[in-house]
């Protein structure tokens, strides 16, 4: 009689999940766990630990800018790629010492092929047949995350919380059952528990809304990460690689509570630091040359508001020297609002409610928190405020509305 899997399951463990012998322990054994349960488990890992550890990307990438900052992108991808796969021969090879069946795999090797935009490239096709097969004789493949290949055999990664990706990728292609991303966290929270006290842990909440969360400053899940999932109608799980912890459930449905409305109208706050607001205050003729500048110099615009007679939005406060030369060069009339933040509230329930904004608005004017714009779509409310505000503001509309 041939053996009976219940699921395919895809892991992902992060730097933190893979910094010291104790952690990696920790993380072998969830795979263990899982894969004696009856399932066939695919593994996917990051570079061990972070900046300063000895195979985190951004020590390898100091390594080379020691020497020229100026680096071509196609090598550049190609040192940052060896801290992924380091780490999955270290923990194929724990596997294979505890008497499991573990194959390290490379990018490459697994099949991901992408286009050759270095640094942040976007999949184009993943063949998957290696890793199935893997699979169907009891094997657990271990797979370097963050990295793929072109058609022509050059190494590419795929962007800052590209093992994320590479997990959603690999789940997709095999048709898993679901995702478990772990972390040093025990899920999602209501908001950032470094700024409010209160936050707690989510534990159901639907696509678009973790979505928006990732999107807008939640670093436990990468945005790109939960739109692969959501196309492919994949269940995720952020867990804990060192607590038992049952995490946050990422899914189609939604906790149906009928208590209160209010109590679930609103999911969480996400909150970026360290913005700049930009106000142009004239129409004028250069915007496509301008925009076009902006786009040429990797400056990322954010709250974007045009009135008649002037446009307002928002940039990472790392932009603001290139964005003032932008300026300056068509010799605009323009504000710069440095030292700003972004707070965004995120619910899908909230769509159609009316009186949220004006609940937004009177529970910060009671703090004295200077609204500097806001933005709103169907799900989201974000607004602008100065960033010495950030931790009151976050704190007050968590409380305001019951979160």
């Amino acid at each position: 009689m041939g053996v009976f899997y219940m699921s395919i399951i895809v892991q992902k463990f992060g730097g933190t999940s893979l910094k010291t012998g104790e952690a990696r322990q920790k993380a072998t054994e969830k795979v263990i766990e899982t894969f004696n349960a009856g399932n066939r488990i695919a593994v996917v890992v990051s570079a061990i630990g972070r900046k300063g550890d000895f195979y985190a990307t951004d020590t390898l990438i100091n390594l080379v800018n020691e020497i020229d900052v100026n680096i071509n992108k196609r090598d550049l991808d190609l040192i940052m790629s060896c801290g992924e796969t380091i780490s999955a021969v270290i923990f194929a090879t724990l596997l294979n010492k505890k008497g499991y069946k573990a194959v390290a795999l490379t990018g490459t090797q697994a099949g991901i092929i992408t286009d050759n935009n270095y640094g942040n490239a976007e999949t184009i096709k993943v063949y998957s047949q290696r890793i199935t097969k893997l699979l169907d004789q009891g094997v657990i493949p271990v797979i370097a995350g963050f990295q793929g290949v072109t058609q022509d055999g050059d190494i590419t990664t795929l962007g800052r919380g590209g093992s994320d990706t590479t997990a959603s990728i690999i789940a997709e292609a095999i048709e898993a059952s679901f995702v478990e991303i772990y972390t040093d966290v025990d899920g999602l929270m209501t908001a950032d528990p470094k700024i409010c006290e209160t936050a707690r842990i989510i534990e159901e909440i639907g696509y678009n809304e973790v979505f928006q969360l990732a999107d807008n400053g939640s670093k436990v899940i990468h945005p790109k990460a939960v739109d692969i999932v959501r196309r492919a109608n994949i269940e995720m799980k952020i867990k804990n690689t060192f607590s038992n912890h049952e995490g946050t459930k990422i899914t189609y449905k939604h906790i149906k509570d009928a208590d209160n409305m209010e109590d679930r109208l609103i999911t969480g706050i996400a909150s970026l630091s360290d913005r700049a607001q930009v106000i142009i205050n004239e129409d004028n003729l250069y915007n496509e040359e301008i925009f076009e500048e902006m786009a040429e110099n990797m400056i990322s615009i954010d709250m974007i508001n045009v009135y008649v007679d002037k446009k307002a939005f928002i940039i990472n406060k790392e932009n603001v020297k290139k964005m003032k030369e932008i300026l300056d060069k068509y010799d605009l009339d323009y504000l710069l609002n440095e030292d700003c933040a972004k707070v965004t509230i995120i619910g899908n329930k909230m769509s159609g409610v009316p009186g949220v904004m004006n609940k937004v608005i009177k529970s910060l004017k009671r703090y004295n928190v200077e609204i500097l714009q806001t933005v709103d779509s169907l799900a989201t409310i974000a607004i602008l405020i100065k960033k010495e505000d950030l931790k009151i503001a976050v704190n007050e509309l968590h409380r305001e509305f019951g979160i």
